[in-house]
């Protein structure tokens, strides 16, 4: 990863093209303080307050499906780059950091303590100080079960009907239709779609 001193978009133009951007912008430091207002207020919520919980989530994320629960505590960056489809439960621990889009299917079933990892670091020493950091999108599709403490690592796409097994970490793109087990994810056996 190299720093383009030419580039003149700004820090949230960066970030959303996947390129090198620095957090502590400005502007995305005010989107950040918003998102982490809404993150806040929700996980306060109790379980009595379900159209209270749905309001906040719906104003927090970019878009969430009918008949979807997530349990707080429920961890974001922005909020507004999430994507999650109909149907999905999402338990305990959910760390979702959305520096990237995060695309979640319907039906996806998410164990406690998942983490879903968006952000980049660049290897060089120089611009890693000087704080510049990168994303890469994370696809989960439809009807995917994550098992608890599993972490889906920047850029992967988990195919639809896929397992992923408790405590794996997802660092390449998995098919369809298979369980994934260990670190790194590796498929264990296929499934009948």
């Amino acid at each position: 990863m190299t720093v383009n001193a030419n580039d003149t978009r700004s820090m949230r133009e960066r970030m959303l093209s996947g390129d090198l951007y620095i957090a502590d912008d400005p502007e995305l430091a005010e989107a950040n303080a918003a998102a982490l207002d809404l993150m806040a207020a929700f996980n306060a919520t109790t379980v009595r307050q379900g159209p209270l919980r749905r309001r906040l989530l719906e104003e927090l994320l970019g878009s969430v499906g009918e008949g979807t629960e997530i349990r707080p505590p429920f961890y974001v960056d922005y909020g507004t780059q999430i994507t999650i489809g109909a149907r999905c439960f999402a338990n305990f621990g959910l760390v979702a950091l959305d520096v990237a889009a995060i695309t979640i299917g319907d039906d996806v079933q998410i164990g406690p303590n998942v983490q879903l990892l968006t952000p980049t670091h660049p290897v060089e020493p120089g611009p890693r100080r000087d704080k510049w950091e990168a994303a890469k999108p994370i696809v989960i599709g439809d009807n995917v079960w994550l098992g608890g403490g599993a972490i889906i690592c920047p850029g992967v796409t988990v195919g639809e009907n896929t397992v992923v097994g408790a405590g794996a970490v997802v660092t390449r793109d998995l098919p369809a239709n298979v369980v994934a087990v260990g670190n790194p994810a590796r498929v264990a056996r296929h499934i009948e779609p």
